[in-house]
């Protein structure tokens, strides 16, 4: 059996979908922190046959909820001294910038002339985690 040590205090990022901890790791810039982090992949799991998990050591000064937009059914649990202080589910934000990147070519934000214009994308339908582009109204589903 795997054994990964527990946290004197952090956040564990827990039941990320199966494979969807490195995109997690990459949007939150993890690979510039100067705190040991933990990726286990493919985690059993009774609730989701397989789950990733991130253990992040120290606290972390990131909008987690936005996380919501990449994986709603994940679980961040707060650790202060060896004990789990908070357990959060992140809700979905009204409004994202610079997470998803719009995916149409003719959108202001894919025009040589508007480099650096943010990717804004608005909640459009909560129950289906749909988001769309403020510019083009571009469909975004979130998903990992």
């Amino acid at each position: 059996m795997l054994n990964i040590g527990g946290l004197h205090e952090g956040v564990v990022i827990d039941h990320i979908k199966a494979g969807g901890a490195m995109q997690i790791y990459h949007y939150l810039n993890l690979e510039k922190i100067d705190s040991s982090v933990a990726i286990i992949k493919n985690a059993k799991s009774n609730k989701m046959g397989k789950k990733d998990i991130i253990k992040i050591e120290g606290p972390i000064t990131v909008d987690l909820d936005l996380l919501a937009v990449l994986d709603d059914d994940i679980t961040l649990n707060y650790i202060e001294n060896d004990v789990i202080v908070k357990k959060r589910h992140p809700n979905l934000p009204e409004t994202v910038t610079n997470i998803i990147k719009c995916k149409n070519p003719r959108c202001v934000t894919s025009s040589s002339s508007e480099r650096g214009l943010a990717h804004t994308f608005k909640l459009t339908d909560r129950k289906h985690r749909i988001y769309r582009c403020i510019y083009c109204e571009q469909k975004f589903k979130g998903q990992l």
